[in-house]
């Protein structure tokens, strides 16, 4: 998570006045938000994006033929509106789900409501990003690429001021030893009446696991 301000004027302007003159912050923001994923897929910056290993890909084949649509469809959606299926199909936005970085603005400053709205170049903009990461990627590496991407060659030499940050690592089960593999098959079939067994990526945040897994390898 992080806390993003631009600055550019040193107050409100009426637009009619200075449109043109001085740049609206949103603008910038555009511009510097575009350095942190792709507007057209998601996708975030290949500096936040870890190799997908083979177990992973081929539990995602798994799913997609257990579940199919219901993978996406379980959350509704405004009528006539798309989920984010791309040309990789359910296989590539199961992955995009689980295991690729992907930006989502979860707030904004300096907008007034549109009810409250007047012609006026705004003097700053601020958004608060989340960043979901794979499971596996550093927190605090993340945050360090982000502040660089958000405070480097800003245009109009705007001020950008990051207000605040904080990470938390997410964890992820290692690919089991055969022998733990086979066993769950096994249990999970003899249970389940003969249905394969199988595992799924869930976005939580937890950082709890990830000590976890330190305390206990």
């Amino acid at each position: 998570m992080m806390d993003v301000e631009v600055q550019l004027g040193a107050q409100g302007y009426h637009s009619g006045e200075c449109g043109g003159i001085i740049m609206d912050t949103f603008h910038i923001m555009r511009v510097l938000m575009d350095r942190l994923d792709d507007s057209k897929t998601g996708l975030a910056c290949e500096e936040l994006q870890v190799e997908c290993p083979e177990w992973k890909a081929k539990e995602a084949e798994h799913l997609t033929q257990l579940k199919g649509m219901g993978l996406c469809t379980k959350y509704p959606v405004a009528d006539n509106t798309q989920y984010a299926i791309h040309e990789g199909g359910l296989k590539e936005m199961y992955l995009n789900n689980v295991w690729r970085a992907n930006l989502s603005i979860t707030g904004a400053g300096g907008i007034p409501p549109t009810s409250q709205a007047g012609n006026v170049i705004r003097s700053s903009t601020a958004f608060r990003l989340s960043m979901r990461l794979s499971p596996v990627f550093d927190p605090a590496q993340a945050i360090e690429i982000m502040k660089k991407k958000v405070t480097e060659d800003v245009p109009y030499n705007a001020k950008v001021t990051v207000l605040n940050s904080h990470g938390g690592s997410g964890w992820c089960m290692k690919e089991l030893k055969p022998s733990m593999q086979k066993s769950i098959e096994q249990a999970g079939s003899e249970f389940f009446d003969g249905k394969p067994a199988g595992s799924y990526g869930e976005g939580g945040s937890i950082p709890f696991l990830k000590q976890l897994e330190e305390i206990y390898p």
